[in-house]
């Protein structure tokens, strides 16, 4: 178990209390699950932050958000709490009437090829989803007006009143099938003349103004795109599909080649030192946390994402 700044060991009870604030996002939900009062709760967060002399929370206006140290506290203390909490009969997230779904939605790749696998368990569990995949302004939109209760969005919210946390970060990577990549010289050929040998090879991408690989270009090459698609595909999935089968090359999330880029279905074609990144966020709605459910979602995301 986690240990005081001290050295000592840290009082059970306030671990729980820390753990119920930060899955419920607040003080006062916090107090309503763990039936105390709210200035109890709030003196018994601060008692903590004095035993591992750190700050857990940021309070903001409506509830508050983990500081880092409570991210690395909260996957520490959540199994052997949620543990005891099973063998004690007290505060199991599958005890009493069967909680409401959970309404999660986010990128329709980040989902089908991450989270979704990753949630597999919890529904053999017992734990209902209903997902939606869509772009991430209108879904915080959405999350804000109550239609979900978590969402991966690809940048951090703006404003104070919704609750995130860093999911996984997202590199970006140059690829084409095998066929392009011997015809165009291979990543030798890249790395020796630079992007202008893809001058005539399709370009499959996302959208039409090529955000993606605008980015790659600007960020490793320091030059401007210049090109227009061959190819859009409102699905990077899509796009993996038809430059695996040959119709060009594309800038696509690693971790939605890596088992085309394994089976050598899929070809690297250049591997700078430093790759363009996105962090993706896991946010909130303020409340949703009174369905035990979706304060387990968000916590086993959290963990299966360090993989992703």
């Amino acid at each position: 178990m986690a240990r005081s700044a001290a050295g000592g060991p840290l009082d059970l009870n306030l671990l729980r209390t820390f753990l119920a604030v930060y899955r419920s996002g607040s003080f006062t939900a916090a107090a309503r699950l763990l039936g105390l009062s709210q200035p109890t709760v709030t003196t018994q967060i601060r008692a903590l932050e004095r035993q591992v002399d750190r700050e857990l929370f940021e309070r903001l206006p409506r509830g508050v958000a983990p500081a880092p140290y409570a991210d690395a506290l909260a996957a520490r203390v959540v199994d052997p709490l949620d543990a005891l909490a099973a063998v004690t009969g007290h505060g199991g997230p599958f005890d009493g009437a069967p909680a409401e779904p959970v309404h999660l939605a986010g990128p329709a790749e980040m989902l089908c090829h991450c989270a979704l696998p990753a949630l597999a368990p919890l529904v053999e569990k017992g734990v209902r989803l209903r997902v939606t995949t869509g772009l991430t302004d209108p879904l915080l939109d959405e999350l804000r007006a109550g239609r979900h209760d978590l969402v991966i969005a690809t940048a951090r919210p703006r404003g104070r009143s919704l609750s995130s946390v860093p999911l996984a970060d997202e590199e970006f990577v140059l690829v084409a099938a095998p066929s392009w990549a011997e015809r165009i010289g291979g990543p030798a050929r890249i790395a020796a003349d630079g992007p202008g040998v893809l001058l005539g090879v399709p370009l499959v991408t996302y959208a039409e103004d090529l955000p993606i690989a605008r980015r790659y270009w600007r960020h490793v090459f320091g030059k401007r795109l210049a090109c227009e698609a061959s190819v859009t595909v409102p699905d990077l999935r899509g796009v993996l599909s038809a430059v695996i089968a040959g119709a060009g090359f594309s800038v696509l999330p690693r971790y939605l080649c890596r088992d085309a880029l394994a089976a050598d279905t899929l070809v690297l074609l250049h591997d700078p030192q430093d790759a363009p990144i996105n962090t993706g966020f896991l946010v909130q709605r303020p409340g949703s946390a009174d369905n035990p459910h979706v304060t387990l979602v968000r916590d086993h995301l959290i963990q299966s994402a360090r993989a992703w």
